[in-house]
């Protein structure tokens, strides 16, 4: 139900989270493991619930995942969250243990739209973390004194990377601001940059390539206009913030992403993907250096919102559909 981010274990199985607060293993034969035991509690309504889920760079070792989520605050406050903990596998289900939150969004807000949450692993063992503006909230997003609509650069334990710019007045787990609701994220394999992909409002869909201490420009400047057709903010460049490399307009509603690193389509390699929620297909954008040369819309007759897409270590696509039944595609040739 509703699945929302996915991870391949070595053995061929694959973990799950569903928005509604479940994570599941899911055999190589497609069965469903009842839900895992331990999973923190989160708050599931709108937007929210447990949303991604990663494999420690460690885990070989250490067992740990690690898990994003809109947690219940208090009052009736929540933000997203990040904790990890480790996976014990028993048959074909198992549960968390060691459950640690490493990283809480603040302040906390009430709000049930905009959590953001996808997480990407560095190669220097560091992880990105988006953050949404919880919607109602989007002038914060240009406030560097707090979480809302930025990017995060964190390191597994949940202290500040060092490498983040630290600029004056802003948070030091902070790498840029100005985002609205970033809900797809991927490393590009050829540059080792973190490519993010963000939802505009109506129209204003972005793509972006993050750079340490710039603001872009959220909602102060956007290819977009608001829900009821009115302008937001001042127009499309202000000084000062960046543009991004793509946008769409109409709004796609972008979820999830992957750079196809597989064999199984020659042609797609380097190519970078993203689900269509709105759209109900899957893009594929064809790169020269960090510019998109063209654009193909693939799966529209499935008519399903795709909320996730990962490359699998077999080198097919994988892809989660978001509606109540929601199901797990694997795209490879015929």
């Amino acid at each position: 139900m509703h699945p929302w981010g996915l991870a391949f274990l070595s053995d061929g199985r694959l973990l799950v989270t569903e928005r509604p607060g479940r994570l599941r293993i899911i055999g190589k034969d497609g069965a469903l493991s009842p839900p895992l035991q331990g999973v923190p509690k989160v708050y599931a309504s709108g937007q929210g619930g447990l949303l991604d889920v990663r494999l420690g760079p460690d885990f070989a070792s250490s067992g740990l995942i690690y898990l994003s989520y809109a947690e219940p605050r208090e009052g009736s406050k929540n933000g997203t969250s990040v904790a990890r903990a480790k996976l014990v596998t028993e048959g074909q289900g198992g549960r968390l243990e060691q459950v640690q939150v490493i990283f809480r969004q603040e302040p906390a807000y009430a709000s049930s739209a905009h959590f953001g949450s996808r997480i990407v692993f560095m190669p220097d063992g560091s992880l990105f973390v988006t953050l949404g503006e919880r919607y109602s909230a989007r002038d914060e997003a240009q406030n560097p004194a707090n979480h809302l609509g930025k990017l995060v650069r964190i390191m597994p334990d949940g202290s500040p990377y060092a490498g983040n710019p630290r600029k004056a007045g802003w948070r030091p787990e902070i790498w840029s601001i100005g985002h609205r609701n970033v809900q797809g994220a991927a490393l590009n394999p050829v540059t080792g940059k973190l490519w993010t992909i963000e939802h505009g409002a109506r129209g204003g869909d972005e793509i972006n390539v993050p750079e340490a201490g710039k603001n872009y420009g959220w909602p102060v400047i956007t290819y977009g206009r608001d829900y009821n057709y009115m302008k937001i903010g001042e127009g499309t460049h202000k000084a000062g913030m960046e543009q991004p490399i793509y946008y769409w307009d109409p709004s796609m509603a972008p979820s999830g992403g992957a750079f196809y690193t597989g064999d199984l389509f020659p042609e797609w390699k380097g190519n970078l993907f993203s689900g269509a929620l709105a759209g109900r297909a899957l893009h594929r954008l064809v790169l020269d250096g960090e510019a998109v040369v063209a654009e193909e819309v693939l799966l529209s007759e499935l008519s399903e919102s795709i909320r996730d897409v990962r490359t699998g270590p077999d080198g097919a696509l994988w892809l989660l559909t978001d509606n109540p039944d929601g199901r797990i595609l694997r795209v490879a040739p015929r």
